[in-house]
């Protein structure tokens, strides 16, 4: 099986040296100091669950690699629309494309029945952009439970989690999936395959569409967040709508609200990806975790007043974050800053 990490980032770089040592062809696709490492050390990973280190290929050009049974995007969502170039060499007739991405997918009405059969979500395929890159019928979706950070350039530290869940849109059990989750497991990850991965997704995105904007609006954990009362109850309140959007579109995620806040307190003072994205000045993951969301809440008549004025908000300071002279400020602000947070 031949599998090629397209941004082998924290999450793509683990997932990539676990196949690999589960007896996968494995290519990763990285650029800078991050590549470099990889080239000459591989993937050093640490973890709880013990320490390893796998040496696949590393390249920045997928012209060298050329077509994989599997491409595997740790890639933002962000960035999908733009990867064509990337994808093309790697594509053979077959090849499947992994999207392992938070919160809702462009594929996601791909395959039902019903009068939202094909329905294109807006806000995270504008024009088809990204079905244009990558067309549905390739498309593998994957949800991560896995958290993972890259704690030096080729070193991934895992966190916490090793499960993949992955499922076909059209909620078929494929042959592709299957021999995937193989390998996966193969590697020393969990990957089950779902009939239909849409409740995983709105089980993740309870937490992603809370956390992630309140994180990078006030700077502050995940922990921190649930255990001040108020915050605590603006979280409550997102879930809620959100919920409500889910089961208006026929999914019923089994887990409570007061759950999902008690396992949220329960991570400690972890960062989120989007808080880490604004201290380093980088535009946030915001289209598919909750403006997404705010377009499906108005498709099927749902009141999000909550989410929609926490959308509104974090665009705001979203747009000053892709003005590349506040960005660079900021950068500069986090790079300056750093000698003493280590200190």
């Amino acid at each position: 099986m031949r599998i090629a990490i397209l941004g082998a980032g924290a999450i793509g770089a683990y997932a990539g040296a676990a196949l690999h040592r589960g007896g996968a062809d494995v290519h990763l696709i990285a650029r800078g100091p991050h590549l470099e490492a990889l080239r000459a050390d591989g993937v050093r990973v640490l973890s709880d669950r013990g320490d390893f280190t796998a040496r696949p290929n590393a390249t920045n050009d997928p012209r060298e690699i050329g077509p994989v049974d599997f491409v595997f995007l740790g890639l933002k969502a962000q960035h999908y629309a733009a990867c064509g170039p990337m994808l093309r060499p790697l594509m053979g007739p077959h090849t499947a494309v992994v999207a392992a991405q938070n919160g809702i997918p462009w594929w996601y009405f791909h395959g039902l029945a019903g009068p939202l059969a094909d329905h294109r979500v807006h806000t995270v395929d504008p024009g088809g952009s990204v079905s244009r890159a990558i067309p549905v019928e390739r498309a593998i979706g994957c949800v991560v439970y896995a958290a993972t950070e890259i704690e030096a350039p080729g070193v991934i530290r895992h966190l916490e989690g090793t499960r993949f869940s992955i499922g076909e849109p059209d909620r078929t059990i494929s042959r592709r999936c299957t021999d995937l989750s193989e390998a996966m497991v193969a590697g020393g990850l969990k990957c089950p395959v779902e009939r239909d991965l849409r409740e995983d997704i709105w089980v993740k995105l309870m937490g992603n569409i809370t956390f992630n904007p309140l994180s990078a609006l006030t700077r502050s954990t995940m922990a921190q967040i649930c255990r001040d009362r108020s915050s605590r109850e603006l979280a409550r309140s997102m879930m809620n709508e959100t919920l409500d959007v889910a089961a208006r579109l026929g999914v019923d995620p089994t887990i409570s609200v007061e759950r999902r806040l008690a396992g949220a307190e329960r991570a400690g003072d972890h960062r989120t990806s989007t808080l880490h994205d604004v201290e380093r000045g980088r535009p946030m993951e915001l289209d598919v975790i909750l403006t997404a969301v705010v377009e499906l809440a108005d498709m099927v008549g749902a009141a999000v007043p909550t989410l929609r004025t926490v959308d509104s908000v974090a665009r705001l300071l979203n747009a000053r974050l892709t003005d590349g002279s506040v960005a660079e400020r900021m950068t500069a602000a986090a790079a300056a800053a750093a000698p003493a947070r280590a200190a």
